[in-house]
């Protein structure tokens, strides 16, 4: 498979604008092992190869073990992650499949107890960016 379009080129005020997301991300004061957990699980669920495979060598980067690498997509069946990363990973989760998920009450309240307000805009924040990474990785075929 081929790169359909390089979009960055053809549109670069847009690529411009998610670069300018993600400075604000390296600015929120989350853990980028935390960022780089987010950005994967969310790459996994939506089956975007480039950014599964960027964001894999990333979170070894941050610090990221193969243990919790090669267990992410199941992390709700293992010990390997924190409660704090369990909440983010199931907001993640709910966010990038919101049509299923809708978002639900517990798990904005787990939110609160392990991240402040702030944080829990910048988590959102990071799914959200993510998100749209993912539509333009899929959609156009990038290849890692």
């Amino acid at each position: 498979m081929s790169t359909r379009i390089e979009w960055a080129k053809q549109v670069p005020e847009a690529y411009k604008a998610m670069v300018g997301l993600e400075q604000a991300l390296a600015k929120s004061g989350l853990e980028s092992s935390l960022l780089e957990l987010i950005r994967l699980r969310a790459s996994q669920i939506n089956g975007c190869a480039y950014c599964v495979n960027m964001h894999a060598n990333d979170a070894r980067k941050a610090g990221e073990t193969e243990a919790r690498l090669q267990t992410l997509s199941v992390w709700e069946e293992t010990r390997f992650f924190t409660e704090r990363e369990r909440a983010a990973l199931a907001w993640v989760e709910s966010l990038t499949l919101l049509p299923e998920r809708h978002a639900p009450q517990h798990q904005f309240d787990a939110l609160r107890e392990h991240f402040s307000e702030t944080e829990i805009v910048n988590l959102t924040l990071a799914v959200a960016t993510i998100n749209a990474w993912n539509r333009f990785g899929v959609g156009f075929a990038m290849i890692p």
